[in-house]
């Protein structure tokens, strides 16, 4: 399936449909308080959303029954509400889609809850510098396998390692579109197809301490790392768009 050419136009309601991601995103990461269930932060966040008039595209999507993901310390991905409380020093993911005039938007941050532990602390750090990294190199002509060994290379040399079978991906008039990001490589550097200015995409680091092999939970949704231990992920949508890759999901 060929990768979609976004106007200018289209970039912009992709634009807005991010924005109302990230503006929610800031407003939990300012509200969450130890003692509230994730249910109620997924009760606020879809508020919030809605209140910006866009829907939140994740409830219903594939069955998911939320509208916030919500992963808690050593969930990494799709963690479903429930409610367990929040407590001092867990780690918080919160993963966000956005429904906007037709055109979807998508972030996700991993946030402390009050004070954290130093190696906590680092496991974040490492996914925010990773997307950041990602986001600087992309140019047109570059080949997405290439942007995913640099993610991988990036994670490997900070100490820890990617969860595998999940990606980033394309979006736009769908939520999970082609192309498919990993955070590590599957062939060589020099296959696949080439990223180009109008392209529309989420880079979406997802770190593990030691094992990459994913394992979901009972609830057919929440998924850890093998090893049990805690983890970090970050997410932006970006667009390429005068050779460079411009990041949408920004308030």
């Amino acid at each position: 399936m060929a990768i979609a050419l976004r106007k200018p136009a289209e970039i912009e309601k992709l634009r807005k449909a991010g924005q109302a991601v990230s503006r929610t995103l800031q407003y939990l990461q300012q509200t969450i308080q130890p003692g509230m269930t994730l249910k109620e932060i997924d009760a606020m966040g879809e508020a919030y959303l809605r209140d910006q008039g866009a829907e939140p595209s994740f409830k219903g999507l594939y069955g998911f029954p939320s509208a916030v993901c919500t992963s808690l310390n050593e969930v990494i991905i799709h963690g479903v509400p429930t409610d367990t409380v929040v407590q001092e020093g867990d780690i918080l993911g919160i993963d966000i889609g956005s429904k906007l005039d037709g055109y979807y938007g998508d972030a996700a941050i991993t946030m402390p809850v009050g004070r954290i532990s130093e190696e906590d602390e680092a496991l974040i750090q490492c996914s925010i510098d990773a997307l950041d990294m990602a986001i600087k190199a992309i140019k047109p002509g570059m080949r997405f396998k290439e942007l995913t060994h640099l993610l991988e290379q990036f994670i490997l040399d900070r100490g820890y390692v990617p969860l595998r079978e999940y990606a980033g991906h394309g979006i736009g008039r769908l939520p999970h579109d082609e192309p498919s990001i990993p955070n590590y490589l599957e062939g060589t550097p020099r296959q696949g197809p080439k990223i180009k200015n109008g392209m529309v995409f989420c880079i979406e680091p997802m770190i593990c301490q030691r094992e990459s092999d994913p394992v979901v939970r009972e609830d057919g949704w929440s998924v850890e790392s093998a090893d049990g231990l805690r983890t970090a992920h970050y997410e932006h949508q970006v667009a390429v768009v005068d050779g460079r890759a411009v990041i949408l999901t920004e308030p």
